[in-house]
């Protein structure tokens, strides 16, 4: 994501970058350094629904993790936040929830297809996927691999849907699709390219020059008003936070008209939107705090990401997670 910060999300290293390799060169940093570098990373990936990890004694020593993450192209800004590029060999086979965020999943398997044991609509059966694309939920998934997966994924935000995908975010909401029902031979010719390509580098140049392609094909704005996505950035820089009264006055709109236009471009009314806005930022802070070692210090998290109590806190995470906040901590910290 570009200008990442907590409530979004913290920004990717950067090739070359003099203050990142001088703070790494220091040796009383260093430690510090690996591990915030790691937490970081952690918080970017829990946003997504690829599963983390490395290898740790009693796995198979010839198994490695291997993951990186990149800004897209400044031309893309705002239409995708981020890439993320994984590839997992000989570890642990396990599951992990894909858990609701503010932004689109989008998919290009590399050398294992992606299984999906459970959709976050309950109706869809379980899938396997070349490449995936799914819309903002507000249920878990459960994504399930046998020790080996790989892959790209892309971080799209909602308003750049219909200029990359075709269509508006919540034709998609809450469902997962083939890559080829959205995109058609796209997909396919572009998970060709990715697979083979030799380096995380040539695949994210790969994906900036097709993504960059579509755009221009598209009108990036068409079908999205001004005054809705000054709406939607304001609820994400809020951290979900800003109430819908507000927002309708920042558009002129009424609240009802805010609520209808939210639906029918981002598939979330506005209080769910800002829902699946303020837990993201609060399941990324826990996860921070768990990969340092930290105190969860759940009451005082509750408190600054908008909840009134700890039990609001707990309710919303059974409600979107399925579980409590330190029985998703407890679960998933051997992915991290």
């Amino acid at each position: 994501m570009s200008g990442y910060h907590l409530d979004a999300a913290p920004a990717p290293e950067r090739d070359g970058d003099p203050a990142v390799t001088k703070s790494l060169a220091q040796p009383r940093l260093e430690l510090h350094a690996a591990t915030v570098l790691r937490a970081c990373q952690a918080a970017i990936l829990r946003d997504t629904w690829l599963m983390t990890g490395s290898v740790t004694a009693g796995q198979d020593p010839a198994g490695f993790s291997d993951r990186t993450i990149r800004a897209p192209s400044p031309m893309l800004r705002g239409l995708v936040d981020w890439y993320s590029g994984y590839r997992d060999v000989g570890i642990p086979p396990a599951h992990h929830r894909g858990l609701p965020s503010p932004g689109l999943t989008v998919i290009f398997t590399l050398d294992d297809q992606l299984t999906l044991a459970r959709h976050p609509d309950p109706a869809q059966p379980a899938d396997t996927f070349d490449t995936l694309i799914g819309g903002l939920h507000t249920s878990p998934a459960l994504i399930t691999h046998d020790g080996r997966q790989s892959g790209i994924q892309v971080g799209l935000s909602p308003l750049g849907s219909r200029a990359l995908l075709g269509m508006p975010a919540a034709e998609l909401a809450g469902r997962c699709v083939h890559g080829h029902d959205v995109l058609g031979s796209f997909a396919a010719e572009l998970r060709g390219k990715l697979r083979a390509a030799g380096t995380w580098d040539e695949r994210f140049a790969i994906l900036d020059r097709a993504l960059l392609s579509r755009a221009r094909l598209a009108d990036e704005r068409a079908g999205i008003s001004g005054e809705l996505r000054h709406a939607w950035q304001l609820l994400v820089r809020s951290g979900g936070s800003a109430p819908v009264a507000g927002l309708a006055a920042e558009t002129g709109w009424s609240d009802r008209y805010l609520r209808a236009k939210f639906r029918a471009e981002i598939g979330l009314a506005p209080k769910a939107a800002a829902r699946v806005i303020r837990f993201s930022r609060a399941r990324r802070i826990l996860q921070l705090r768990a990969v340092a070692g930290e105190p969860l210090c759940l009451a005082e998290l509750a408190a600054s990401c908008g909840y009134f109590d700890q039990a609001h806190l707990d309710r919303e995470f059974g409600l979107l997670a399925g579980c409590s906040p330190t029985g998703w901590v407890a679960a998933e910290l051997q992915n991290w």
